[in-house]
């Protein structure tokens, strides 16, 4: 069966893993050129007066 110290390697490994793919996703979602617009107008709503 498995062990404490086998779950706690399994998780730290993968978990590191897997966060870091998450980041290169986000930064990939946030840098990509298609999303400029989206974002240029989101960082106009609080200067907007309604």
């Amino acid at each position: 069966m498995f062990t404490y110290e086998s779950l706690a390697n399994f998780a730290q490994t993968w978990g590191t893993v897997g966060f870091v793919a998450l980041f290169v996703m986000v930064l990939v979602y946030a840098l990509n050129p298609r999303n400029r617009g989206k974002f240029d107008d989101a960082a106009r709503v609080p200067l907007e007066k309604d």
